[in-house]
Formats: structure tokens, sequence, C-alpha cells
């Protein structure tokens, strides 16, 4: 079996089909770049375009024809599904560097939206698949990733299904602090409503354990959408480990 055909059989097996940083893009002081950096180490960064999206811009739809993945280059994108019942379930938030549309499937399994103002970089399935097949290394690492993406869509049941609301929230804005250089800053763009979608809760529950966490000084509002970790070994625990 060729490698990319080991990784659609992978992401078919689950919901997300997406990666989590794939490829590290080169920073320059923390920020990372909202173009593709073009380096040798980067295999992706000379194919496809980008594209600048705005504020609520759809990148593709459940059930859409999948002829492309998608890379972000800054910005947040949000990807959800639609429930029988008409209910929105959102499965994952996407930062510079994640990947998306990696399924391999005939069909988009999820929908992507802007969350900011985000650029997106669109490569063609076949420029993707003709890379796998010149870089086994790069290949490698591609399934490797895959491998984890499938952990962490273990580890969202394990949220959605396991936890009180406390437990989700600390989980949810720990495993965004993992993912920044800002330390205990955490930039929070998604609206409560998306965070409720996400966590499985009602908006009116997020903003009650909200105010929870600010009220026992777990953490503190700032301006612009951030937020700061004041205790992060207390919000590890009530996570429980996350």
């Amino acid at each position: 079996m060729s490698t990319h055909a080991a990784i659609a059989a992978h992401t078919s097996r689950t919901v997300p089909g997406y990666l989590a940083s794939v490829i590290a893009m080169p920073s320059a002081a923390g920020v990372l770049p909202s173009t593709p950096p073009r380096t040798s180490a980067d295999p992706l960064a000379t194919l496809g375009h980008s594209k600048v999206l705005d504020r609520g811009t759809t990148v593709f739809t459940e059930g859409d024809a999948a002829g492309a993945v998608f890379r972000v280059h800054s910005g947040v994108i949000r990807l959800h599904k639609m429930l029988p019942d008409g209910r929105r379930q959102i499965i994952g938030f996407l930062h510079t560097g994640d990947m998306m549309g990696l399924a391999f499937a005939d069909q988009y399994l999820y929908t992507a939206e802007a969350v900011t103002a985000t650029t997106v970089q669109r490569i063609s399935r076949a420029e993707l698949e003709a890379v796998m097949d010149a870089q086994p290394g790069f290949a490698r690492k591609l399934l490797s990733a895959t491998t984890s993406e499938l952990m962490a869509a273990q580890d969202q049941m394990l949220l959605l299904g396991r936890k009180t609301a406390s437990e989700k929230l600390a989980s949810f804005l720990l495993r965004l602090s993992a993912r920044t250089t800002a330390g205990r800053i955490v930039d929070l763009p998604m609206s409560r409503c998306d965070i409720a979608d996400y966590l499985g809760l009602t908006t009116e529950t997020v903003s009650r354990t909200v105010t929870k966490f600010k009220s026992a000084r777990l953490i503190r509002i700032l301006v612009d959408g951030k937020l700061e970790l004041l205790d992060h070994d207390a919000l590890t625990d009530l996570a429980g480990g996350f």
C-alpha cells in the first residue's frame, strides 16, 4: 500500500480528516507568517496558491467535492458538522500551520469557516500526492501526524462524553495555551456559542463557567478576545490532566 493510501485508510475511519501543524512554519519574533515560506524545509511552500478570507467566509462545505487540501497560514478556522436534528457540532479549531481536507474521500466530511480574517493555502490533491510520492520522508511525517490526529479525536470523544462543564472548559483553555508562545496569554477569537458547540454545552453554561473561573481567579479576561491563565496548575488538576 502506498503511503497516501495508508493515510486515506486512517483518516476515513474518523470524522476529523485534518492535521495539526503538519509542517513547522518558520517564524520571526514568535509571529507566524501569513504567506507560504519559500524554504526547502517546507515541501508544500511552492504548491497551490494562497487566498485571504474575511471573517465568516466558508472555505468549503460538508458534502462538496473534495479536490484540494488547505493549510492555514494565519487566523483561525472552525470545522463543524450538522447533526440530523439540525444542531451544529464543532469538531475543531485550526490555527497557523494546520491542514484540513485530508481524508482523501470524494467529498469533504465537514464544513470549514473562517473565525477571523484568515489566509489559507489551497493545494490540489494531485499536487499533494505527487509530493508524497517524491518525498517518502514527508509522506511518513504526514502519516505519523494522522495517527496523532486519531488520538486527538478519541480525546475529543472523552471530552464530550465524560467530563463536567468545568473540566471541559479547563481542558479547552489548556489545549489553546499549549499551542501559543505567549506564555499564559490565550487568544480566544471564537464566540461563546462556538465554544459551546465544540464542548457540547449551552452558551449559557459556557458563560457561567467562565464567570466561575474568573471569580476563582483561575483566569483573567483581557481585551481583544484574549484571556490570561492565572493558575495553570489548578486548571490542569481540574481538567484531569487534559
